[in-house]
């Protein structure tokens, strides 16, 4: 078979969102039920702009187990690298919504979550060296064995062009942010493009000020740094083979924010579309800036990830689309 367009690697859980707005956890009386965990959603976000997709992860051999792989094909996304860990269950994340910028997560991940069981012994390497893309995670390097296994993957890259680590910085996950941060510094010397935003960089590269931090990330090798710098847009700087740095910086897209989770990997999933396109970065970062833009005025995560036909009428000046194409939630 021809190589994936796009690999993503890490964590993955059933998200138990509220249908119910501004209500607390403890008063919710109905909630859906929805494929999750960020380089998950990457994948489904970029399998919805026709790109052929899979994603490395692990799950219990449980119901929720279960789902996940029917989800994962009912998106378009290859599950064959999803295997069980009989013993531990699949992670359920619960969250609390309270526009347009408070929303608390719950992940139930105990005794361990499934997706720090990856180990680097059971990786396909040839699979990863030829996907044209690459995605990692922070998260991914909280725990062994999970931490050598995404240093392996990033390593059989050999900084192939595109081999992207998401700076996806989770506190709970992590003794501290130092120790977070030196792991961090090890993935990067095998990273091409960095995303994350302003909290994520400072944990990277100890730079919080976008600029910094983008020169910061571009320093250690990577070729293109992306900052997230929620509502006032995004900064990407790029260098070139002759040492040439451009920065673009992309204003935010308006909307009317109903659940901000899930709009980073609609971010993730559209970026990856533009590097695979060959396009610019200027137009890249746009692009994937108003697929977040859209996700973020939906409640889900994986359903609501947009169509290029949708993202390209808001960036066109179009009008918002508030029910996905060709998608429900039941896929």
């Amino acid at each position: 078979m021809s190589p994936h367009d796009l690999i993503t690697m890490g964590r993955v859980s059933v998200d138990v969102y509220p249908l119910q707005v501004g209500v607390r956890l403890e008063d919710v009386e109905t909630f859906g039920k929805y494929l999750g965990g960020s380089p998950t959603n990457v994948a489904v976000a970029a399998a919805r702009h026709g790109r052929r997709t899979a994603v490395i992860t692990r799950t219990g051999a449980d119901p929720f187990g279960r789902y996940i792989h029917k989800a994962l094909r009912g998106y378009g996304v290859d599950d064959g690298f999803v295997t069980a860990v009989p013993g531990l269950p699949t992670p359920l994340a619960f969250c609390e919504i309270f526009p347009p910028d408070d929303f608390p997560l719950y992940f139930y991940r105990h005794p361990k979550a499934p997706d720090l069981e990856i180990r680097a012994e059971e990786l396909d390497l040839p699979a990863i060296r030829a996907a044209r893309v690459f995605w990692a995670t922070v998260t991914g390097l909280c725990e062994e064995p999970s931490r050598a296994a995404t240093l392996a993957a990033l390593a059989a890259r050999s900084r192939r062009r595109d081999t992207v680590l998401d700076l996806d910085y989770r506190p709970m996950f992590w003794p501290s942010p130092e120790e977070a941060g030196g792991w961090v510094g090890r993935a990067l010397e095998h990273a091409t493009v960095a995303v994350g935003n302003v909290e994520e960089c400072e944990v990277a590269v100890g730079e919080r000020e976008p600029y910094a931090a983008a020169e910061a990330l571009l320093a250690r090798g990577v070729r293109l740094a992306i900052v997230k710098r929620g509502p006032k847009g995004v900064l990407a700087a790029s260098r070139s083979e002759s040492g040439e740095t451009r920065v673009v910086e992309v204003p935010p897209v308006e909307v009317e924010v109903v659940n901000g989770l899930g709009a980073g990997d609609a971010f993730g999933g559209a970026l990856c579309h533009g590097l695979l396109a060959g396009w610019d970065v200027e137009r890249t970062v746009r692009f994937a800036n108003a697929a977040g833009a859209i996700v973020a005025s939906r409640l889900a995560c994986s359903p609501a990830m947009p169509t290029t036909a949708e993202v390209e009428r808001l960036v066109a000046g179009g009008s918002l689309p508030t029910v996905p194409e060709g998608a429900t939630d039941d896929h």
